[in-house]
C-alpha cells in the first residue's frame, strides 16, 4: 500500500506535539493508511457486512458479484430484489445496497467533486443513503479518500484507547478530551490510527455497520 504524502509531515508533527504519540509513532513506524479501491464498491461493500461475521460477509460479497456480473451502481440497479437476496442479503441490505446504487447513479454522490469538498459535506452526503451512518462514512474518509483529519469520536476503539493512554483506563472529561484530540489537527486520522495501534487489535476497524 502506497502511504499518503503527507503522512511523514503528520508522524513528524504529532511526535512533536504529543509524548504518547511519539512512543507509538516510533513503535510502529511501519503503518500507513493509504487509499483503497472503487468508492462504490467499498461503500456497498461495507453495507453487506453489517452484522455478520468476516467470513460470512465475504461469502456473500462473492456471490452479490457473481450475480451481478460486474459490481456498478447500473449493475445493481438492474439486478431485482430477488436476485440480490439470492446472493446472500437480507431484504432490507438489498433496498440499502440499490439505494447507494441510485445516489452514485443520479450524481447525488459525485466523486468527483470530492476533492474541493471539506469532510463534513462528504459525509453529509453519504449518510444520506440508507444504510450508511457517519462512522462508516468516517472509516471512508479514513480508508478510502486518506483524508487526514478526521476524528471518528464514536468509534469504541478510539474511546478505548483515548481511556488507556490519556486516562489510566477512565473515560476523559470533555475539555481533557477536547485539548487531546485539538492537538492532533490537522492530522487525527494518523493519530487515531495510532491509537487503534496501541489497543494492539488487528484488523484495525474498517467500513462496517452505520453509527
Amino acid at each position: 500500500m502506497t502511504a499518503p504524502a503527507y503522512w511523514s509531515t503528520a508522524t513528524q508533527a504529532l511526535a512533536a506535539c504529543d509524548p504518547v504519540l511519539a512512543a507509538l509513532i516510533a513503535r510502529h513506524r511501519a503503518l500507513e493508511v493509504g487509499s483503497r479501491g472503487d468508492a462504490f464498491q467499498t461503500l456497498a461493500r461495507a453495507v453487506v457486512g453489517q452484522q455478520i461475521s468476516v467470513k460470512a460477509a465475504q461469502s456473500v460479497w462473492a456471490r452479490l458479484v457473481a450475480a451481478a456480473g460486474v459490481m456498478t451502481p447500473a449493475a445493481i440497479l438492474a439486478a431485482d430484489v430477488a436476485t440480490l437476496r439470492a446472493a446472500g442479503l437480507s431484504v432490507r441490505k438489498a433496498e440499502y445496497v440499490q439505494d447507494l446504487a441510485r445516489h452514485f447513479a443520479a450524481g447525488a454522490i459525485d466523486m468527483q467533486s470530492w476533492p474541493e469538498l471539506d469532510d463534513e459535506t462528504i459525509i453529509a452526503q453519504l449518510i444520506e443513503v440508507r444504510g450508511i451512518g457517519r462512522w462508516t462514512a468516517e472509516m471512508f474518509l479514513i480508508f478510502n479518500l486518506a483524508r487526514p483529519d478526521v476524528l471518528p469520536l464514536a468509534d469504541l476503539g478510539l474511546q478505548r484507547a483515548l481511556q488507556l493512554n490519556y486516562g489510566r483506563g477512565r473515560p476523559l472529561g470533555q475539555r481533557r478530551l477536547h485539548r487531546v484530540t485539538r492537538a492532533w489537527a490537522p492530522w487525527r486520522s494518523v493519530a487515531t490510527w495510532y491509537m487503534w495501534r496501541s489497543l494492539e487489535v488487528v484488523p484495525v476497524p474498517q467500513p462496517g455497520p452505520p453509527s
